[in-house]
């Protein structure tokens, strides 16, 4: 367990990043601790060239007292997210300001070792034009499946039979010799709302909803991200549809949400709709591509297909009903619908809202707001790998690693 020392640091270096010209009698009422303590941990975080002066605040009576900022260069971190078709890789600076990124599309079925080789090259592109490969503080990956928070790796689930057992972190710790973290990136997409949406960035008790190849959640409760027991809370993509029990779902049950609404359902439901003459539009992409995608379905929809509209209704319908039961066992302020499904905008919002509010007691609904997320999602994941970067970074445990000190010192 870290030392009263080091959580006291890791309080005084939170403090500042959430209100940078903080000074230090405002940090004794935030952090709780005594004057003379606060001052120590100052001028330690000081001399470790991670807190900087920030000019003078206002005065209460006698000497104006000092502002203080996170020192921002001193250090850089890497924010990963590897989505299902698409990777995203970006370098943030010691605030979580994002420096630059980089994107590709790729396909996660290739395995880790190509997917893997490519994050490192992107990586290695952003330092070298940075010029700040000597100053990697820190590492974070989100993962398109659940991971078990407690040892790193990806949980085994038949869509990425390969990558459970592959050595991730081993990989990139002994590229970059920096932390490595990774964690589902819906928990990622999630951060990365609250950074950049004022409104989920305030809310203390959210329900972030991911939705596209594969469906998941993030809780946020009293202010922090909820993991669970192992960091796999949120698996709302295996929550069963009543009365879907014909749909077979890549993990071996039947009736799962994923299943029934996810994005591979979609381009199913939306190739028969092709197939039988009921959507003109959809018929139209399928014969001059060859193909569907989700987009198609939400592109067909806005021009006013009646067939495709009615697939996104229904879908979220049933996206509102499962949200439903998270809103009864979490009770939040806020749910953010995010991800791919977020694509389809107002088109979904209004079912999602009326199914989330016939399935919660009106009590639970009183301050409930249900919005669409603020961020794009190809920025939102690494935004938010970079805020776990940090997070981790500037930990109780982590912090004497940082400073170069013993941790029992």
């Amino acid at each position: 367990m870290p030392s009263e020392r080091f959580t006291g640091l890791a309080a005084v270096l939170d403090a500042v990043r959430d209100d940078e010209g903080i000074t230090q009698p405002m940090l004794v009422d935030r952090v709780g601790l005594g004057r003379s303590i606060i001052a120590r941990r100052v001028a330690e975080l000081e001399a470790a060239g991670l807190l900087a002066p920030d000019g003078l605040g206002v005065s209460t009576g006698g000497r104006a007292p000092r502002r203080l900022r996170l020192r921002a260069e001193a250090g850089f971190v890497l924010g990963v997210d590897i989505a299902s078709h698409e990777l995203v890789v970006g370098l943030a600076d010691l605030a979580g300001t994002m420096l630059a990124t980089r994107h590709e599309h790729i396909d996660v079925a290739y395995g880790p070792a190509a997917v893997l080789a490519r994050v490192e090259s992107m990586s290695a592109a952003l330092l070298d034009e940075a010029g700040v490969r000597g100053g990697l503080r820190s590492v974070a990956l989100g993962m398109p499946e659940p991971v078990s928070f407690d040892d790193g790796a990806p949980v085994a689930l038949p869509t990425m039979p390969e990558w459970s057992p592959h050595p991730i972190r081993e990989r990139l710790v002994s590229l970059w010799s920096a932390p490595v973290w990774m964690d589902d990136r819906v928990n990622l997409l999630a951060l990365g709302e609250r950074r950049v949406n004022p409104l989920a960035g305030r809310s203390q008790h959210m329900i972030y909803l991911g939705g596209g190849a594969g469906i998941g959640a993030a809780a946020v409760v009293d202010g922090r991200l909820y993991r669970g027991s192992r960091g796999l809370a949120g698996a709302i993509g295996h929550v069963p549809v009543p009365g879907a029990d014909e749909v077979v779902c890549h993990c071996g049950n039947a009736g799962c949400l994923e299943a029934v609404i996810g994005g591979p359902a979609l381009t199913r439901d939306g190739r028969k709709l092709a197939e039988a003459g009921q959507s003109p539009a959809l018929a139209a992409v399928l014969a001059d591509t060859g193909t569907l995608r989700p987009l198609d379905i939400t592109l067909a929809a806005e021009q006013g297909d009646p067939a495709a509209r009615r697939l996104l209704n229904d879908s979220a319908t049933v996206l509102g009903a499962s949200l439903g039961m998270l809103v009864n066992a979490y009770n939040p302020d806020l749910v953010i619908i995010g991800g791919g499904i977020a694509r389809a905008g107002v088109r979904i919002l209004g079912a999602v809202r009326a199914s989330i509010l016939r399935h919660v007691p009106p009590a639970a609904t009183q301050d409930l707001r249900i919005e669409l997320s603020a961020v794009d999602e190809e920025v939102a994941g690494v935004i938010g790998a970079a805020q776990f970067a940090l997070d981790q970074l500037f930990s109780p445990a982590q912090l004497p690693a940082l400073l170069g000190v013993d941790a029992d010192a």
